[in-house]
């Protein structure tokens, strides 16, 4: 059947709709409602000022629970379809595919409602212009929440017969949504002790028993956690969070890798979707805790998030794909967590006589801790977690309690993999490719494993070949054998930054000049000299009602952090000092927020680290079997704003120009070298003394 071309106003339409021309699979789920949904295009927006009605812009994500919950509820149901149709332009946006609408219309909801989240509901005008908007809305009223027939049969009523109230809102909160991505521009350095008041502001909202920041529910933070570890007074924080993620819930304790958010304060029971973003993410706050401590236990979790991320999320042909659903498809719907939760029989059905162990060791329970209160016939379940560390389960249980306890788990979860498994919307984000590629390459310098280095160069190739633009710009997504989207400040500053530490890893030259160039591009289409921010989108923008300068850190660091950041970058490899000057002006239009934010500014923390940390660059020369006891004994040091560059030979690096090979390390700081050297243990001296 051929998707409609025309609208279906008043009726519950037949399916498939426009949606099932587009790739995104968050809008290809909703290719089958009776909703007449249109994605995002002028040619909406035109249809509305056509038939005189507000637009209903729905926004979410296609591994998102109560995306699928109020779709279920309003989206499926023909009634409500048919009023939607008749009353309003549907439109539909995938906010991962653009995250340039999302953060427009997701500021004017927080403004409305001093929240936000998924799904996102806003009321438009045919100009664009948000007038009311909210999250979820159930079908029918409870807990405070008016139905969403309610909702819509109100805003039909205002904009039939109130309409002036509608078009005053809607221009009063463009107006703030405008005002308020439109930084005040400031001039001065951030004051002395800066950095360590940041620690004492993240220590007001630290939890001191559980980890991480505020009450629940609780998520990761990784650029918070990556700021504290470059910080002597903050590290603890950041080591004990990570030691408490790895031990809860939010920790896939079978399978590997990071779920998206605990429920709770104690990382127990999670969300249960998984993200790209925070999986690449949290290895490389891993892999520098790991550096931090020699913990054996960082390493392992790194290993796992990573051949999690491998097994379950790497495409064919390089690509990583962006997410994985909370909720298990069962004939009577999707139940969260089903994929990932047990009964103490259904381990005992697989483990026979060692079943007690896994019991003991995940804290099984025939009470459970956890329901989906969606679906209460499957009952009270329990998420794996590992609250008693392994030495005392083995003073406990005997010394072959590790070993044991390992061959349980393998066997859980291969029986996992036989059970219904969640969702994966199999699209390819730039932006968050360019996050695992940087984690690989720093599991490959830092493990000193091969295999990681091999995935990353599969990924830039990837990328190379499939999303980058004869002009060097890149694309934002890729699914299906094609690319689209313009690419966003996003895309170009965090690939970047991956090929800056693949860079590191491997010693091509070819991967930091791509990084130039992304940089440059970053510097051509997304900086503005006279506001001193970078804006997350270019200059075309669209319908969109305005551009953002994004500051504070989301799932991901914000990006001026990012574009930031690689600017430092630029300048310690090829001695841009006007990107060090931009970098540093960034830093200076968002101080009065840097020093007032207890948490949420990790990634523009860690550039105010990196300009005030001394310019040192290690070069290691030779080929890589000589240098491979070198980069091994750097790889246990913790150097985040160190210029790290192995090469064959001497190139067209500062640090590179002139270095003879043979296996020899250079250490420099602030422009002087000292003696080179081929023995490890002196390399350890002098980097010892940075």
């Amino acid at each position: 059947m051929q998707p409609r071309a025309g609208p279906c106003v008043g009726l519950a339409c037949p399916m498939p709709n426009r949606l099932a021309q587009e790739s995104s699979p968050y809008l290809l789920q909703h290719q089958d409602n009776p909703v007449d949904w249109w994605p995002w295009s002028p040619e909406a927006f035109a249809e509305a000022r056509q038939r005189d009605v507000p637009v209903l812009l729905s926004v979410g994500y296609s591994t998102c629970h109560w995306c699928h919950v109020m779709a279920h509820e309003s989206f499926e149901n023909e009634r409500t379809a048919a009023f939607m149709n008749a009353h309003f332009v549907n439109i539909k946006v995938d906010r991962e595919e653009r995250p340039d609408v999302d953060a427009v219309y997701m500021a004017a909801t927080q403004a409305l409602t001093g929240q936000g989240g998924w799904p996102m509901t806003v009321f438009l005008t045919p100009d664009a212009e948000p007038f009311y908007a909210g999250t979820y809305f159930p079908p029918q009223e409870g807990m405070g929440m008016p139905s969403f027939m309610r909702v819509l049969a109100s805003i039909d009523d205002v904009w039939q017969n109130r309409r002036d109230q509608a078009l005053g809102n809607a221009q009063a909160l463009t107006e703030h949504v405008r005002g308020a991505s439109q930084p005040t521009r400031r001039e001065g350095e951030l004051p002395g002790g800066a950095l360590a008041r940041a620690v004492e502001n993240a220590a007001r909202l630290y939890d001191a028993q559980f980890g991480g920041f505020g009450r629940a529910p609780k998520f990761p933070a990784p650029s918070t956690l990556d700021f504290l570890l470059t910080q002597p007074q903050g590290r603890e924080m950041a080591l004990h969070t990570l030691r408490m993620m790895g031990a809860g819930g939010i920790y896939d304790q079978l399978g590997g890798g990071f779920h998206r958010y605990s429920v709770d304060a104690q990382w127990l029971v999670p969300h249960f979707e998984k993200m790209l973003y925070d999986n690449a993410q949290l290895v490389r706050t891993l892999l520098r805790a790991y550096q931090l401590t020699g913990e054996d236990d960082f390493a392992r979790l790194a290993r796992e998030t990573l051949a999690y991320l491998e097994r379950e999320m790497l495409a064919p042909d390089g690509g990583f794909y962006s997410a994985q659903d909370a909720d298990t498809p069962t004939e009577h719907g999707g139940v969260e967590g089903l994929t990932f939760t047990w009964t103490p029989d259904e381990i005992r059905a697989v483990l026979g006589e060692d079943a007690d162990l896994a019991l003991r060791s995940f804290n099984v329970t025939a009470q459970g801790n956890f329901r989906d209160p969606h679906q209460p016939a499957y009952g009270s379940r329990n998420v794996l977690h590992t609250p008693t560390p392994l030495p005392a389960l083995a003073r406990e249980l005997g010394d072959d309690a590790a070993q044991r306890l390992q061959a349980a788990r393998a066997k859980l979860f291969a029986a996992r993999q036989v059970r219904p498994q969640p969702h994966t919307d199999d699209k390819v984000l730039t932006s968050w490719n360019g996050l695992v590629l940087a984690a690989l390459a720093d599991a490959a310098r830092i493990l000193g494993e091969e295999k990681y280095l091999d995935l990353a160069r599969r990924n830039a190739d990837f990328v190379h070949r499939e999303l980058r633009l004869p002009g060097g710009t890149l694309r934002h997504t890729f699914k299906d054998g094609r690319a689209s989207v313009e690419g966003l400040l996003e895309d170009h500053a965090l690939y970047g930054l991956g090929l800056v530490a693949l860079f590191q890893a491997g010693g091509d030259l070819a991967h930091l000049h791509w990084a130039r160039e992304l940089w440059n591009i970053v510097r051509r289409d997304f900086w503005d000299e006279g506001a001193g921010v970078f804006y997350s989108s270019g200059g075309h923008a669209e319908t969109l009602l305005t551009r953002q300068a994004s500051f504070f850190d989301s799932a991901i660091l914000s990006d001026n952090a990012a574009a930031a950041l690689l600017g430092v970058w630029m300048n310690r490899y090829f001695g841009d000092a006007e990107a060090e000057a931009i970098a540093r002006r960034t830093v200076q239009s968002f101080h009065a927020e840097l020093l007032a934010a207890p948490t949420g500014l990790g990634g523009l923390w860690q550039v105010a680290a990196f300009l005030e940390a001394p310019h040192t660059e290690i070069a290691v020369i030779g080929t890589p079997a000589e240098r491979q006891p070198l980069e091994r004994e750097l790889a246990w040091h913790f150097l985040p704003f160190t210029a790290l560059a192995p090469a064959d030979e001497g190139g067209d690096l500062p640090v590179l120009e002139a270095r003879p090979g043979g296996g020899q390390a250079y250490v420099c700081v602030n422009h002087a070298c000292q003696l080179p050297t081929r023995d490890p243990a002196e390399l350890a001296r002098q980097v010892a003394a940075l």
